[in-house]
């Protein structure tokens, strides 16, 4: 057996490579998100909306009310919170009521719930406690069940399905102590030794990690004669010799998670625990993404609920200056953004998350902005509350419980959504990721003309194909169905959707023309132009969220549940919208972009050290910046805690 590799040093160059390779390559099915982004609005690939089968909402129904019945009189929230763990009689509660099956098809013991109603149980579960929402979220979005369900063999399903299903919890472990979201950095070895790989390495933020009994692993399988190498998918039992939890983390939210830090060494995995071939884990790792980031958007979801039910209440009760809070426009204002960003919030991820049960459409963009907006508009509308609150907003819970007030956990929800911006891609990840591929057509035709090592034969054949393709595309983003005053007239039902819907359809074009200018200007630049291309990203999101909005309002009229009302929230938030839209537009070209790029140079060299003085710093001096992650075997207690 030969010794752990060290960990790689890559350059930039090669860090974009890796995660190059590991996209999906090619577009099979039609993208509404990916059309959108080139100036083509397809209505028909959304509306009329998507609808889950008979069988398919029975089944989701009836779990639900099981689940409702046992968050209300099962789960103490405030315990969680002050405790800090969720109850083992809670989480085994769970188990028995099928919850960590809920996307687990039936034929290994699972509910076989699509991602519709298993979004209606996050957010039910979540609301009650958003710990539980991301235990039962790490267990099956991105834990074991959904790569095996996406790449297993036959024989990895009927054997680790059935135990996650019923009695086991699982994780997935990616992140490093030095790796965040540059994989190709990535230390942790699995060495071929026979019929197994030996697995050396530290993982890090491992949610689920304390408890777990199945761990999805990624780590680095060296080149050699027999071996394709590269980073892969490992299913690993934690109760395995030579792994140690050697800490649980402790977080400003959620402080009911069971996150921590795993070391292995020298741990053997036999090779038919190996899920996809040799150098497939960040392409199993990021299809998994696809579907299983659409978890978190149905949390945003159910925060943006309860911020309501919140907002209402109270701004009826409190009365200032003669009035209740509701009736000054000032607080006014406020509650309107919270209903009706609520409102496209779940429009978004009931529509992405019915997409992605019918398999018609490709949802990497769409599943990737439902993360994107939820994340940061849930913060916002968290942010509001809190406000509306006052002094109460920042009074935790049980302070105000102790004076004898309801003990409202405002201030307790603004800090579990912080790391929704940060979980799962950050917002800057994000952002660039959705670029990638919202660029990918141009980069499809024309991407040879930047690329430096191309030749020059390679980059006057990418000249000849993109003339082709500029000359059929540019043309078609000059006029559309948004300047016919009648378009979309189904959507006009006492309150008048469709100059939205044409306003989508236009800005579409403007879009897609903004990011053409923008390749022309920078060209092999442009990847560096990470402002710019956020700006597009958030446009892209509004008019995504828009639509969204404006079909879930006309879907509920139809089904004749709401729908003036529905009109009455997606009018308020498509108004809204719009102004975010030209505000994003006009940061395109005007901003400070370049002057922040100078500024961050002087910070970095010390040139502004003179503005630190004059305040002491709290945190510890001794400490190293990131913990060493050298392989090797742990000098720390066991902390796993395997809940049976």
């Amino acid at each position: 057996m030969s010794a752990a590799p060290t960990k790689p040093t890559v350059t930039e160059r090669e860090a974009r490579q890796v995660a190059e390779a590991a996209r999906q390559q090619e577009w099979r099915k039609p993208s509404f998100a990916k059309e959108l982004f080139l100036g083509r609005f397809r209505l028909d690939l959304i509306h009329p909306h998507p609808m889950p089968t008979d069988e398919a909402a029975q089944r989701g129904e009836e779990f639900l009310a099981k689940l409702r019945d046992f968050v209300e009189t099962k789960v103490d929230g405030a315990l969680i919170e002050r405790e800090s763990r969720i109850p083992d009689d809670v989480i085994d509660g769970l188990k028995e009521l099928g919850a960590f099956g809920m996307k687990i098809d039936t034929k290994y013991g699972g509910l076989g719930l699509g991602q519709v109603y298993y979004n209606k149980a996050l957010a039910l579960a979540g609301s009650a406690s958003p710990a539980i929402g991301v235990l039962l979220s790490a267990h099956q979005s991105i834990g074991v069940p959904q790569p095996l369900k996406l790449f297993g063999t036959p024989e990895q399903k009927e054997r680790f399905l059935p135990r996650c299903a019923r009695t086991d919890i699982s994780a997935f472990l990616l992140t490093e102590p030095d790796v965040g979201s540059d994989p190709a950095r990535l230390a942790t070895s699995a060495v071929p030794d026979g019929d197994d790989y030996v697995l050396d390495g530290v993982k890090l933020w491992t949610t689920n990690g304390v408890v777990a009994d199945l761990l999805v692993v990624m780590a680095r399988v060296p080149k050699s004669e027999d071996h394709k190498g590269g980073i892969t998918a490992f299913v690993v039992e934690t109760n395995s010799p030579g792994i140690t939890v050697e800490n649980r983390n402790a977080f400003m939210g959620l402080r009911g998670i069971e996150n921590g830090v795993t070391r292995f060494h020298q741990v053997r995995v036999p090779a038919a625990n190996r899920i996809g071939p040799e150098g497939a884990g960040l392409k199993i790792a990021l299809t998994t993404l696809n579907t299983g980031r659409l978890s978190l958007p149905a949390s945003c979801v159910a925060a943006g609920k309860w911020c309501l039910k919140i907002a209402r209440e109270w701004s009826a009760a409190r009365e200032q200056w003669g009035k209740p809070l509701a009736h000054h426009e000032a607080v006014g204002s406020k509650i309107s953004f919270i209903a009706a960003t609520t409102f496209a919030l779940e429009a978004v991820t009931d529509l992405a998350s019915q997409m992605a049960d019918e398999d018609r459409n490709d949802i990497r963009i769409e599943g990737a902005l439902a993360k994107l907006y939820a994340s940061e508009m849930a913060w916002l509308i968290a942010d509001e509350l809190v406000q509306i609150r006052g002094g109460r907003g920042f009074e935790t819970a049980d302070s105000l419980r102790a004076r004898g007030e309801r003990g409202v956990p405002a201030e307790q929800i603004l800090r579990d959504l912080r790391i929704n911006r940060i979980f799962e891609g950050s917002t800057e990840i994000m952002h660039l990721l959705i670029a990638r591929e919202a660029v990918d057509a141009h980069l499809s035709v024309a991407g040879d003309l930047i690329d430096p090592d191309k030749s020059l034969q390679d980059k006057a054949k990418a000249g000849a194909n993109a003339g082709v393709f500029y000359a059929k595309w540019l043309p078609k983003l000059v006029a559309g169905q948004g300047q016919l005053p009648y378009s979309y007239g189904e959507f006009k039902r006492g309150v008048d959707l469709s100059p939205h819907l044409r306003y989508v359809e236009r800005t579409s074009r403007k879009l897609a023309r903004s990011t053409f200018y923008g390749m022309s200007r920078w060209q092999g630049r442009m990847e560096t132009k990470q402002g710019f291309l956020g700006r597009v990203v958030d446009i892209g999101a509004e008019l995504f969220a828009m639509s969204a909005a404006c079909v879930r309002a006309e879907h509920l009229r139809a089904q004749g549940e709401h729908g003036r009302e529905a009109y009455q929230l997606a009018d308020a938030f498509c108004r809204q919208s719009r102004l975010r839209i030209e505000e994003l537009f006009g940061r395109l070209w005007s901003n400070t972009d370049d002057l922040d790029r100078k500024v961050v140079k002087g910070v970095m060299a010390g040139t502004y050290e003179w503005l630190e003085q004059g305040i002491v710093d709290p945190s510890d001096d001794g400490g190293v910046w990131i913990a060493d992650a050298t392989p090797g075997p742990s000098e720390r207690e066991n902390v796993h805690r395997p809940i049976r």
